[in-house]
């Protein structure tokens, strides 16, 4: 026990990873034990002690935000990383980004106690000591909206529109496809959001079925396909990309990201006086901010398709 090197574990560690986790999840965790066999790889796990622990930890948190970017990165261990970020950056790693890659390493130690290569996790009592920055995007204004649709970029504009209609996800979005439409006779058309392999869901309460809005009913009908993926072309790097590159054509869309179209969504669902836990349920969130959220999880069956529909009719597009 204790014996196998560091850099042969966290080789098996990530095949398992790989299979069981979405890809830029396991892109994620491939960077943090990169950059733990870099500095430790020929180590035997018995030798990843405390001040060990302390050592990477302190590594990590002087880690500049673009370091993978460096020409002189490839290949470099994390010691020589740390001190590149120092000399080409005046800012690190966010708080929350230290505790991710702190946390993905705890993972991988957990993972050699339960595998038997190890009696106990070393770095368990060591965290991130700085606290996480709370500094959220903006929600897109009515005038910014009308900005965005007015301007039809090829790329964007019907996932957009369709993103704003229904508060949905990027990645929810990308993800639909044709047959995940579902008519409800009168009730209109409602798009069925669930799990498929083209994505996973954020949380159990991401499941769940949104009534199309009118305009949308129409953009199914005339511009997306019937069968297949509604969105064949789109996924969430090319979606925040292409917004990043509106955003930079747009200077009035500075604090805003394509998440932001979500925000806007459940501020109307709010400013036509919906109820919270009315707006959880469509947009899936797992439950409403108010006091009694727990009163309606385990009591209420959930709102009606009628209720569904009349909500998101509601929404309306400003001068559109």
């Amino acid at each position: 026990m204790g014996q196998r090197p560091v850099a042969e574990l966290a080789t098996r560690y990530l095949t398992e990873a790989s299979e069981r986790l979405r890809p830029g999840s396991s892109k994620s965790v491939r960077f943090a034990l990169e950059l733990l066999v870099s500095h430790a790889g020929e180590a035997q796990m018995r030798d990843l002690s405390q001040a060990l622990g302390r050592e990477v930890l302190g590594y990590i948190s002087r880690l500049s935000p673009n370091v993978r970017k460096y020409s002189d990165a490839k290949g470099a261990s994390l010691a020589d990383l740390a001190a590149l970020s120092e000399e080409n950056e005046a800012t690190t790693l966010k708080p929350q980004t230290q505790a991710r890659i702190w946390g993905q390493l705890q993972h991988f130690l957990d993972w050699c106690v339960q595998s038997g290569e190890l009696e106990a996790n070393p770095w368990e009592g060591l965290a991130v000591k700085a606290k996480p920055e709370v500094s959220p995007h903006g929600v897109l204004t009515d005038a910014q909206v009308v900005l965005l649709l007015s301007r039809k970029d090829w790329v964007l504009h019907k996932i957009l529109l369709f993103c704003l209609l229904t508060g949905l996800r990027s990645g929810e979005a990308c993800g639909l496809l044709a047959e995940d439409v579902v008519s409800k006779g009168n009730l209109g058309r409602f798009v069925r959001v669930a799990p498929n392999d083209i994505r996973q869901l954020k949380s159990k309460a991401a499941q769940r079925e949104v009534p199309l809005h009118s305009i949308l009913e129409n953009l199914l009908d005339t511009s997306l396909p019937t069968k297949g993926r509604l969105f064949p072309t789109m996924t969430v790097d090319k979606v925040v990309k292409r917004y990043a590159f509106l955003r930079r054509q747009l200077p009035e869309l500075k604090g805003t990201v394509f998440h932001s179209t979500r925000k806007w969504f459940i501020t109307q669902c709010e400013r036509t006086g919906t109820p919270e836990h009315f707006t959880a349920s469509i947009v899936g969130h797992q439950s409403a901010r108010s006091e009694n959220k727990l009163t309606h999880r385990l009591y209420s069956a959930g709102i009606s398709d009628e209720q569904k529909r009349e909500i998101v009719e509601k929404v309306r597009l400003a001068r559109l």
